[in-house]
């Protein structure tokens, strides 16, 4: 367990914290996220909610940690926004050099 994040990660959540819609570009053409059960399909569904909800609401992870886990990497730490704030835990599938699922829980 460490912080240090592999990439693409690394690099998305550098854009994140900035508020960087580039940060959308580290997701494959048909990339999921899962927000809690809510399943945003392809770059245009995914664009449209962190517009809202992630990149948009101004949103800051504080990583605590980093663990290689079976079905993926998995970030834990402080998630803070304008929409949602808390413990949280965001857990990714990577192929190819992109970003294909993230799944976002209780950190």
């Amino acid at each position: 367990m460490s912080t240090q994040i592999p990439e693409p990660v690394a690099t998305f959540f550098d854009r994140v914290n900035a508020h960087d819609e580039g940060a959308l570009d580290a997701f494959a053409d048909d990339a999921v996220v899962d927000d809690w059960g809510r399943e945003f399909l392809g770059r245009e569904e995914i664009a449209a909610w962190s517009a809202e909800e992630f990149i948009g609401s101004r949103g800051v992870l504080a990583v605590e940690r980093v663990e290689h886990a079976p079905d993926g990497i998995r970030v834990v730490g402080d998630w803070r926004s304008d929409h949602a704030n808390g413990p949280s835990a965001f857990t990714f599938a990577v192929e190819g050099g992109a970003i294909t699922r993230m799944t976002i829980r209780e950190g």
